[in-house]
């Protein structure tokens, strides 16, 4: 009996004691890299102990979420033991099943005639097993593990006429597969039922392996702000088992998930929006579930191991927005990360560096109103803009993060070419005795643009201490937070706009 014979045999035998799924399987992806899968199972039992084999599920299915139920609550069933086999059959493992053992090596030659076989005993495998137990059982093991894969332990050893190899001498050729040996990763289960007959059963289970990301394409089509909007969802299915024909789901919102610890100690960062039109239905619908947002692709799909697969959510057009400049002139460098407070009170050199960048951000508010007013899951958002020539030019991306409906949207997209800011300090005077600090600025803004006019905001942050007054200043000022201050410089082209302030601190 050859090798594929033998695999024949096998799958039939697998099958034979196990089950087989009924309709179109059911996916709900999270945006932090897992998945929940749902199926129906045929089963057919007998009253009392059954034994039962799934072999279609995925590589990375955590044993400890699995969910065996009827769904019409009609009969009991119970979970006496469940095995989780993921060593799937491979070269490496049947040559560590035939450790100790002969057996034949096909040796290639330059033609067909020219192949031969060869006679050696496997001496070592080479096979390390528990490769997904560095995911579980942090640093030390998972280094264990990689020192066995790539070590010398790792190196096969074959004996040839009485001589050792640490290589193999040509294709091993098995002469029939372990009775312990799978094909895919497999549950096993001894079930208990209280009913005999068949069973339409629903198997769910989290898996890991399976993510989807939001992008957004913001097209604005001449010098206005007024923008496209397109937005795509982004499925990856890396899961190890190909989905037929799903009903795919995806969850947005940030959804509590264990982290494994030790794993993570292994790791070396037309305007048809949702509703659509009578022509053009959309492509996937959202409502809110609990304190998350559900979407749902309206259509069913196959989702392929290893595919990518990107669905339109949303296009709408004419929402308006605005360009606006931020000057955050301070300059921190990292010798004073994770620095104290009184630390930074009496240091006088803390702040005193000069950002001389202007920051471009992008504003619009997430509202009916404005054509919008759609719950925007976490994704990126990039900007284009159509030149003269009617060709559109990217002008910058971020992340943006959970966005409900009727809040704004502000997204930096750069630094501005043409705006300049200057930061520096004019005084600084402290009595620790008395407990009080005084320190003065001097902003300069520059507008070297030649036509546009402009609105610089200057933003201040007060980070000596929590009590402070502005005891001078050259402009009126916003207090946008309990130690920031905002201040608002309009300049012409060709302009340069001077701003001081002193502030008092006190403690």
């Amino acid at each position: 009996m050859n090798i594929r014979e033998s695999l024949k045999i096998v799958i039939v035998a697998v099958f034979a004691v196990g089950c087989t799924a009924l309709a179109e399987p059911s996916l709900t992806i999270y945006n932090q890299n897992f998945a929940v899968v749902r199926e129906r199972l045929n089963l057919n039992l007998k009253r009392g102990g059954n034994t039962i084999s799934v072999t279609d599920i995925t590589a990375h299915l955590e044993p400890d979420s699995v969910i065996l139920r009827d769904p019409a609550g009609k009969r009991a069933l119970q979970i006496l033991e469940q095995n989780y086999r993921s060593d799937p059959i491979s070269q490496g493992l049947l040559l560590s099943l035939y450790e100790g053992k002969e057996i034949d090596f096909l040796v290639r030659g330059m033609e067909r005639k020219d192949d031969q076989i060869v006679r050696g005993r496997i001496v070592r495998s080479g096979y390390v097993p528990h490769q997904s137990g560095m995911q579980r059982y942090g640093q030390q093991y998972a280094m264990q593990q990689s020192a066995m894969a790539y070590g010398p332990a790792g190196q096969p050893i074959i004996e040839v006429d009485g001589s050792l190899r640490f290589n193999m001498p040509g294709e091993p050729l098995f002469p029939a597969l372990a009775d312990d040996t799978i094909l895919k990763p497999t549950l096993n289960w001894v079930l208990e039922t209280d009913k005999a007959g068949k069973l339409d059963a629903e198997l769910s289970y989290v898996t890991g392996g399976m993510s989807w990301k939001a992008d957004y394409s913001m097209l604005a089509q001449d010098s206005s702000n007024r923008i496209d909007v397109i937005g795509w969802v982004t499925v990856d299915n890396q899961s190890g088992r190909t989905f037929e024909n799903a009903k795919i789901k995806l969850m947005a919102g940030d959804v509590s998930k264990i982290q494994r610890e030790p794993y993570a100690a292994y790791e070396m960062d037309s305007r048809s929006g949702f509703a659509g039109d009578m022509s053009m239905p959309a492509a996937v619908s959202e409502k809110a579930f609990e304190d998350y947002h559900l979407y749902t692709l309206n259509r069913q799909t196959t989702l392929h191991d290893r595919e990518t697969k990107q669905v339109e959510f949303l296009r709408v057009e004419d929402v308006n927005s605005q360009n606006l400049y931020v000057y955050d002139g301070v300059k921190l460098d990292g010798r004073y990360r994770n620095w104290d407070p009184e630390s930074i009170r009496n240091n006088r050199e803390y702040g005193t560096q000069s950002n001389p960048k202007v920051w471009i951000m992008r504003e619009f508010k997430n509202t009916k109103e404005n054509n919008l007013g759609v719950p925007l899951p976490r994704g990126t958002m990039r900007f284009y803009r159509l030149d003269d020539d009617g060709q559109l030019e990217f002008t910058g991306e971020n992340v943006i993060d959970h966005t409900p409906k009727d809040e704004a949207v502000r997204v930096y997209t750069g630094n501005a070419f043409d705006l300049v800011g200057e930061r520096k300090r004019t005084d600084y005077q402290i009595d620790t005795s008395r407990g009080w600090l005084d320190e003065s600025f001097e902003i300069k803004v520059r507008n070297r643009k030649d036509k546009d006019a402009v609105e610089i905001r200057v933003v201040e942050h007060l980070y000596r201490w929590l009590t402070w007054e502005i005891v001078n200043k050259t402009d009126d000022f916003t207090k946008t937070d309990s130690r920031t201050i905002e201040f608002r410089a309009r300049l012409e082209p060709g302009q340069e706009k001077i701003i001081t302030y002193k502030v008092h601190y006190t403690w």
